[in-house]
C-alpha cells in the first residue's frame, strides 16, 4: 500500500482531510489561494536572506541574516539599523547566521542568545550558540557586548547542512536548542555527540540537573531527546509540551511531541527513504522509538514552528502553524490532546523561512532568499 494512504489510515483522518493532508499533491490541490484567504497580508518590509526573527519588549523586531547580520527594525517607523558586534559565521550552503532569542527577562538583563554555524579545523564546521548584551543607541543602532559562547555542536564536521540550532526559551526559564545530525545519520543515535539532539540548558549554558542523561555525563547531559534529522521548528503549547517539527529524508517530514529521554529513531526509522531510493523502515516497524504525531509524504519542508495563543484570530487560539520550504506554505495544525493533524494549508506563493506571533497578536512571516519579504498577516475585513 503506497506510504501516503497508510499514514491517512494511521492517523484515522477522515475523506474530507485525506485530500488536504494526504492527496498525492496536496499543496496543489487543496491550498487555500490568496484570494481566499480569512487574512490580509501586508508587506512590511525586505531582508537579503532573513533566517529568524524575534520581538523586543518594545516591539521592535532583531532579524538575522544568512551571511551573519542582526538587523534591528522598527515595524512602526521603518528604521532599520545594523548591529555591530556579530561573530563571523561559516557561510553557505544551510550554513550561516541563524536564530536569535531575546531573553524572558531581557527588559531587566538586556540579554540575547543567537546561533551560527562556525569554522572548525581541517575544513569542519558546526553550530555555536551565544549570549550577549544587547546595547541600542538614542537612534536604534547598538552592538553586542559580553558576548560568551555557551554551546556548541560536537563534533564538527564536514558539509554545510543540517544545523538545526533553533533556539526557544520555555516556561521553565530553560534554554533549549535543536541539534540536527549534520547530514551524516548515525550522530542522532550516538549519545558520544550531541548532533542529532534536542538539547536543554540554563540561561547560563550550564547544565540543568534533572536532564535525563545527565548520570552519563558529557555531552548526553546536555540531551533531552534524540533520534532526530533536521529540526528546525520548536514550540511550547498551553499546557507547557514541547512541539518540534524537522524534515524527514526522501518524505516523511514529521510533526513530534516531544518526551523527556525519547528517542526518535532516525535514522533507523523514518516515514521516508534515502534520497538514493534505499528504504528505511516506516516507524510502526519499530515501536520503541516515539512515532511522529504528523507525517508528510509529499514533504512540505517545515522550516518553522509557532503555536498561536493571541486575540486576532481567535478560532485559531491553540493552532500552531508551520512555515513550509518546498510547499511555498504557511501549514496550520490543529490539535485534539496528543493528537494532531493539518488543518488548512495556505498557498503563500513564495518560501516560508519563518514564523511568529508578534505582541499584538498577528502573525508575522519571513520569506526565505533574497529580496525576502516581511509580512504581517491580520484579520481580513468584509
Amino acid at each position: 500500500m503506497p506510504r501516503p494512504l497508510l499514514l491517512c489510515l494511521a492517523l484515522g483522518l477522515t475523506p474530507a482531510l485525506f485530500t488536504t493532508a494526504c492527496a498525492a499533491d496536496p499543496a496543489a490541490e487543496a491550498a487555500v489561494k490568496p484570494a481566499q484567504w480569512p487574512f490580509a497580508a501586508t508587506e512590511v518590509a525586505r531582508f537579503d536572506e532573513p533566517w529568524a526573527m524575534a520581538f523586543l519588549p518594545d516591539r521592535s523586531l532583531l532579524v538575522t541574516e544568512k551571511a551573519g547580520k542582526l538587523v534591528h527594525f522598527d515595524p512602526a517607523s521603518g528604521r532599520r539599523h545594523e548591529i555591530a558586534g556579530v561573530p563571523k559565521v561559516a557561510y553557505g550552503g544551510q550554513g550561516g547566521f541563524g536564530d536569535v532569542a531575546v531573553h524572558p527577562h531581557f527588559a531587566h538583563n538586556g540579554l540575547v542568545y543567537y546561533s551560527y554555524a562556525e569554522p572548525g579545523a581541517n575544513d569542519t564546521r558546526g553550530a555555536a550558540v551565544a549570549r550577549a548584551k544587547l546595547v541600542l543607541d538614542a537612534g536604534g543602532g547598538g552592538r553586542l557586548v559580553d558576548a560568551q559562547v555557551i554551546w556548541r555542536q560536537a563534533p564538527k564536521v564536514s558539509g554545510n547542512g543540517h544545523y538545526g540550532h533553533r533556539l526557544l526559551f520555555g516556561p521553565d526559564g530553560k534554554l533549549w536548542i535543536s541539534s540536527s545530525e549534520r547530514q551524516k545519520f548515525d550522530p542522532a543515535q550516538d549519545m558520544k555527540g550531541n548532533l542529532g539532539k534536542i538539547i536543554r540548558l540554563n540561561d547560563d549554558g550550564s547544565l540543568p540537573a534533572d536532564n535525563p542523561f545527565a548520570a552519563q555525563g558529557s555531552p548526553a547531559d546536555q540531551v533531552w531527546s534524540l533520534g532526530h534529522r533536521n529540526v528546525l521548528g520548536l514550540a511550547f503549547d498551553a499546557r507547557g509540551r514541547l512541539w518540534e517539527n524537522e524534515m524527514g529524508p526522501k518524505g516523511g517530514d514529521e510533526l513530534n511531541l516531544i518526551q523527556r529521554g525519547g528517542n526518535y529513531g532516525y535514522p533507523l526509522v523514518s516515514n521516508g527513504d534515502h534520497y538514493d531510493g534505499r528504504d528505511i523502515p516506516d516507524h510502526d516497524t519499530r515501536p520503541e522509538f516515539v512515532a511522529p504525531k504528523v507525517s508528510w509524504t509529499p514533504v512540505i519542508s517545515p522550516s518553522s514552528l509557532a503555536i498561536y495563543n493571541g486575540a486576532l484570530f481567535p478560532q485559531w487560539r491553540g493552532n500552531a502553524f508551520i512555515g513550509g520550504l518546498s510547499s511555498q506554505a504557511l501549514v496550520r495544525i490543529a490539535f485534539d490532546g496528543d493528537s494532531a493533524r493539518e488543518a488548512e494549508r495556505f498557498d503563500m506563493g513564495k518560501r516560508i523561512r519563518a514564523v511568529v506571533q508578534g505582541p499584538d497578536g498577528a502573525l508575522w512571516l519571513l520569506e526565505d532568499g533574497g529580496g525576502a519579504r516581511l509580512l504581517k498577516l491580520t484579520p481580513r475585513t468584509p
